[in-house]
């Protein structure tokens, strides 16, 4: 297959924290993720730890059987807490408190003096780096010029775009994107707002080797079970027509 699956899994972790209790655990949704057939398990600690905890993260650095990528932001604490539990990729991501998920991509290209350090710290300690940021050509070329080893193409505004003109729009741009970030050598994943509806389209895209895919795939474990869930969304990156 073209394309691995990374499972976010943060969501299951949201739906624990309404009632601060100890299920369902992320962990476990991970595990049954990986059985189902996801090449990635996927987790976001944020800040104010709204979803994940650093006891989830601790767990699944020693259970996860596939790869571990650990979204966070470009902080000092961050790095420190990636040195101690070493994932196999870190996705630096832009973060604000009041934001109900992460809104845009990275600005790489405006404070790529910032970034470069903080990539070349985590790279110091053997991890991967990727950096989320939007299907803009300048902050593909800010990522390379920063050293990232990988991009990860917001795919937010192709997901919730009003018309078919607008979506074809977005999704040329994520297009160009994947392309030029290939061009200059770094892996190209994507993600954000991806679902059974609109995932095709961007399974197509040859440049692209990973898709990270949480809300859509834990939302409908909901309903029909974390497995089938997961079955169905690698049958539509597998099937993309």
């Amino acid at each position: 297959m073209g394309q691995r699956l990374g499972v976010n899994v943060d969501h299951v972790a949201t739906l624990r924290q309404a009632r601060r209790t100890t299920y369902p655990d992320p962990v476990t949704a991970a595990a049954m993720a990986e059985l189902a057939g996801a090449q990635q398990i996927t987790i976001h600690l944020r800040e104010d730890r709204r979803h994940i905890q650093d006891r989830d993260l601790r767990i699944l650095r020693e259970t996860t059987q596939t790869l571990l990528n650990l979204e966070m932001a470009a902080t000092t604490e961050m790095v420190k807490i990636a040195y101690e539990h070493k994932p196999d990729v870190v996705t630096l991501v832009p973060e604000r408190r009041e934001e109900l998920t992460t809104e845009g991509g990275l600005e790489v290209a405006g404070q790529r003096e910032h970034v470069a350090k903080i990539i070349k710290n985590l790279k110091d300690g053997e991890i991967t780096v990727s950096l989320f940021i939007d299907p803009d050509l300048d902050q593909v070329r800010a990522s390379h010029k920063v050293n990232a080893d990988r991009i990860e193409l917001h795919t937010g505004r192709y997901c919730e775009a009003r018309n078919e003109k607008e979506r074809a729009r977005e999704l040329a741009r994520i297009v160009d994107a994947a392309k030029a970030g290939t061009k200059l050598g770094m892996g190209v994943a994507a993600g954000h707002g991806l679902n059974y509806d609109n995932v095709q389209p961007i399974a197509r895209i040859t440049e692209i080797d990973e898709l990270n895919i949480g809300h859509a795939i834990v939302a409908r474990a909901v309903l029909v079970g974390f497995d089938r869930a997961v079955r169905e969304m690698l049958d539509l990156m597998r099937n993309p027509g």
